[in-house]
């Protein structure tokens, strides 16, 4: 097993994410870290499970991949490995593997009991670093999953919101903001063109409204809101030249908003 991936809400300022890299290597030299993100949102479960989910099946077989976004941290939360479709999941058991899990009937999870693959001391605040890191540097030398604790079949469930229908209306949500200020929601392009059939569609979020959707975002106005599927085939809110998030006035503290489409006469 040659590499491993972080996923974090760490953000690069503190040392953090470079010591849990430090306890991997002291572990196995030869192993490939790769930095998924730091960038999550503190505490941001969903959006993390959503990132790991689009982000782990590019990745070769037998890769594993650590996500920390832990605000449970210190708690009775379970530390936990989890095996699907040959990927290894090492993290917390807080919802952030949930998407994961689900859609794998041959998944294996095991809760992490077995202290021989942690750090000696475990602080209550940095299991990346005591917990997490350590069992995926010795995951990588070919540790037995079964030696790192036993199975379980009761995962923390995420609430995890699908698109509904009312009428001729899917409402949606946004899920996340990437760097770019790109609101990419859970609609998928399937999803939403079993629902249109050959109708036509009308996206509205907050007070602002978009017709139709358009194939890159150099296709729509400068400045102007655009709608197009992206990269993982889920609606996006986009702006040519700038910044959806601003102009929906999305300032990171409050909830993302619902995004609804509706189906309208071609």
């Amino acid at each position: 097993m040659g590499i491993i991936t972080l996923l974090t809400d760490f953000g690069l300022k503190d040392p953090y994410v470079g010591i849990m890299k430090g306890v991997i290597l002291g572990l196995n030299r030869a192993v490939s870290i790769v930095d998924l993100t730091h960038r999550i949102k503190p505490g941001d479960i969903n959006g993390a499970a959503c990132v790991l989910q689009e982000s782990f099946s590019f990745f070769p077989p037998s890769t594993i991949h650590v996500a920390v976004v832990d605000p449970g941290v210190g708690t009775d939360r379970r530390p936990i490995l989890v095996k699907s479709r040959n990927h290894f999941f090492v993290g917390p058991d807080n919802g952030l593997f949930w998407p994961i899990i689900q859609s794998d009937p041959q998944v294996l999870m095991v809760h992490l009991t077995n202290q021989n693959y942690f750090l000696p001391r475990i602080s209550r605040t940095f299991h990346g670093r005591d917990i997490f890191a350590p069992v995926a540097g010795h995951l990588s030398l070919g540790i037995d999953p079964l030696a790192m604790g036993e199975r379980f079949t009761n995962p923390i469930r995420l609430p995890h919101e699908t698109p509904t229908l009312k009428g001729d209306t899917l409402l949606g949500r946004a899920v996340r903001v990437d760097y770019f200020g790109n609101v990419i929601t859970n609609i998928h392009r399937e999803e939403l063109a079993r629902f249109l059939g050959n109708r036509q569609m009308l996206i509205r979020v907050g007070k602002e409204t978009i017709e139709g959707v358009v194939n890159t975002y150099a296709d729509g106005p400068k400045g102007k809101l655009l709608a197009l599927f992206g990269s993982t085939d889920h609606l996006e809110i986009a702006v040519n030249s700038g910044r959806a998030d601003r102009l929906l006035n999305i300032d990171g503290t409050q909830s993302l908003p619902v995004v609804a489409v509706d189906r309208v006469a071609p």
